[in-house]
């Protein structure tokens, strides 16, 4: 650890930061879209299972047969 320091040129550091503050742009947009992706499903979700009622059981497409007239 103990040697000779560095001296990076100051266009290195700029350039750095400038791609460091753009990554963290490109991560808070992507954030935000999949914030909004998971919200718009769960709303579609919560609609369709209020206007279908999933949980119910469907009518009974065939009626018992008739004996006994």
């Amino acid at each position: 650890m103990r040697g000779p320091t560095l001296v990076v040129p100051p266009e290195v550091t700029a350039e750095a930061v400038r791609r460091g503050a753009r990554l963290l742009r490109w991560r808070r947009v992507l954030r935000r879209v999949l914030w909004t992706v998971l919200f718009a499903a769960a709303v579609a979700f919560a609609v369709w299972a209020a206007l279908a009622h999933p949980w119910v059981a469907p009518p009974s497409e065939t009626t018992p047969p008739v004996t006994g007239w």
